[in-house]
């Protein structure tokens, strides 16, 4: 059975997104429990702001970013296989740009949270995003010609 090589760069992000889950929930329950917090019913994420240092929380941001515009990113992969966009070398390439960028901008966001550093690489994972569907767009239109 052949893998469409587009595939490889939604797998590798969704495993990203449930690792950046597992680091989240390892950094928080200790950090709720020296907060003297116990996990009720009712509660929100957003709720422990404030309450436990910043730096557990920026995990928790970063999942939330990975629930977010990666959405997009699916969508628009999915249909690029779906309209043989596979075959464009581009696609591939941005693809894996795409995830490449979003897990280092990550690691910037759980460790350090340098605004300007994670900001650049989400514009430039942005501008993956933007060439992938313009790729798809291209699809669209040739199709309708």
């Amino acid at each position: 059975m052949e893998i469409d090589p587009l595939l490889g760069p939604v797998v590798v992000l969704v495993a990203w997104t449930l690792v950046m889950m597992i680091w989240m929930a390892a950094s928080r329950f200790p950090a709720m429990k020296e907060a003297g917090i116990r996990p009720g019913v009712g509660g929100r994420g957003q709720d422990l702001e404030g309450v436990i240092p910043a730096s557990v929380q920026w995990k928790a941001h970063n999942y939330m970013h990975l629930t977010e515009q990666p959405t997009i990113f699916y969508a628009i992969v999915f249909a690029l296989i779906l309209m043989g966009g596979s075959g464009m070398p581009m696609s591939i390439y941005l693809a894996w740009g795409y995830t490449i960028l979003r897990i280092g901008h990550s690691l910037i966001q759980a460790t350090t949270n340098v605004v300007k550093y994670r900001f650049s690489l989400f514009l430039l994972s942005s501008l993956c995003l933007f060439g992938l569907t313009m790729q798809a767009l291209y699809f669209v239109v040739h199709a309708a010609l």
